[in-house]
């Protein structure tokens, strides 16, 4: 199993690092302070992160009027409640203005769900915030790359979603191209199920099949200069994700393929609640499902 390290407190890290680089950010918390690891933060400057308590929409539209008047905010909720209770503020009042808003989403994904349960796991929200134009959508691979993506949130004009995980996610590595054996298949994936992608590579490689394995950490829009040259070498084309297979990494990928692609990921389900293992093992989001998928191609 690989090693874990907390998305949320990489999120607070980077933050404070902006904190103490550009006075216009602030964080809005939709009763989140706990949630993202940020109590030291909040008494380190108390008046840089404002409390909304638990109304997402309000904490967008204060984050709206900050951006309206010069301040860098980012929001920082749990990822569905974010994403369905206050999409239509985050579509009508930043997306259409084009607002410099950065939106954090925590527990996104099935795994991180375990101790809150079925309530608290989201996989709707790449596809979700896909459909809202003007949206770039950021899916780090690791926490190591969460502390990049908020500094590439804080560099890319307008408005930005970024997903993250439970604080306890796989570590993959420092670089989106993660394995490079060969060209029988290319698998491209994100957040914690590319530990799973990397496991089955090197099985594979084994077995004499030799894969490559890319993190996707910009789901939209997608690096089409990086992405089409690997795709159109590889014989097989697998994602995977944990999150449904309609609207997300996989199906972004279909958009731009022209191909047969094959998508790991929640087929259009509810899961049930459990540890990270168990739930990837059950609902074959693990490298057992890559495995298969690449020998019976």
């Amino acid at each position: 199993m690989s090693e874990l390290k907390s998305t949320r407190v990489a999120f607070v890290n980077a933050l404070e690092e902006l904190f103490q680089k550009d006075e216009r950010v602030v964080m809005v918390s939709a009763d989140s302070v706990a949630v993202f690891r940020a109590q030291e933060l909040q008494k380190k400057y108390p008046k840089r992160i404002v409390e909304c308590g638990i109304a997402e929409g309000s904490a967008v539209m204060i984050a709206a009027g900050l951006a309206s008047a010069g301040f860098k905010p980012y929001v920082c909720a749990y990822a569905g409640f974010l994403t369905m209770r206050a999409v239509e503020q985050m579509r009508t009042f930043v997306g259409y203005p084009h607002l410099d808003i950065k939106f954090f989403g925590a527990n996104a994904g099935m795994c991180s769900g375990e101790r809150e349960g079925v309530t608290h796991q989201f996989f709707e929200d790449l596809g979700i915030m896909r459909a809202v134009p003007g949206f770039t959508v950021l899916a780090p691979m690791d926490a190591d790359d969460t502390g990049r993506m908020v500094h590439k949130a804080y560099e890319t004009p307008g408005p930005v979603y970024c997903r993250i995980g439970s604080g306890r996610d796989p570590i993959v590595g420092d670089k989106t191209l993660l394995r490079s054996y060969g060209d029988d298949a290319l698998i491209l994936g994100c957040g914690a199920p590319l530990s799973d992608a990397c496991e089955a590579a090197d099985a594979l490689k084994a077995m004499g099949k030799n894969v490559t394995v890319l993190g996707v950490n910009v789901v939209k829009p997608l690096d089409e200069k990086q992405l089409l040259p690997l795709m159109a070498r590889a014989k097989k084309l697998i994602t995977i994700e944990d999150h449904n297979i309609c609207g997300g990494l996989g199906g972004a990928v279909c958009e731009i393929a022209g191909r047969p692609v094959t998508r790991i990921g929640l087929n259009d389900i509810y899961p049930e609640s459990g540890t990270a293992e168990e739930l990837k093992h059950k609902y074959h989001i693990d490298a057992d499902a890559v495995i298969k998928a690449v020998t019976e191609a």
